[in-house]
């Protein structure tokens, strides 16, 4: 969000939020047998955006109107600004078995 910001690029970020690195815990676990510095809380990387200059929402079980949250990043985005929109999302065994490079 930094690069974005200090250039004035207007960028419009998902993060996909699993409180996790679920990505290298994928292989790591089947290799060392323990997700050891892969399990992570839930970061409020939306308020990082913000530190950052940038405009930061969220999306989470609570969110009443997912629709109108996105219609509102994309108006921020519209207007020539970065967002990123932190989407906390659930454990999933979708990508089990793909390599990660």
């Amino acid at each position: 969000m930094d690069t974005f910001v200090r250039h004035k690029l207007p960028v419009l970020a998902l993060v996909g939020n699993d409180a996790a690195w679920t990505q290298i815990a994928r292989e790591q676990v089947p290799i060392f047998g323990t997700s050891v510095a892969c399990n992570l809380a839930y970061t409020n990387y939306h308020d990082v955006a913000i530190g950052y200059g940038a405009k930061g929402v969220l999306i989470s079980s609570n969110t009443e109107d997912i629709s109108k949250t996105l219609t509102q990043a994309t108006h921020i985005y519209a207007q020539g600004n970065s967002v990123l929109v932190n989407v906390l999302i659930g454990k999933s065994k979708f990508r089990e078995g793909s390599i990660a490079v």
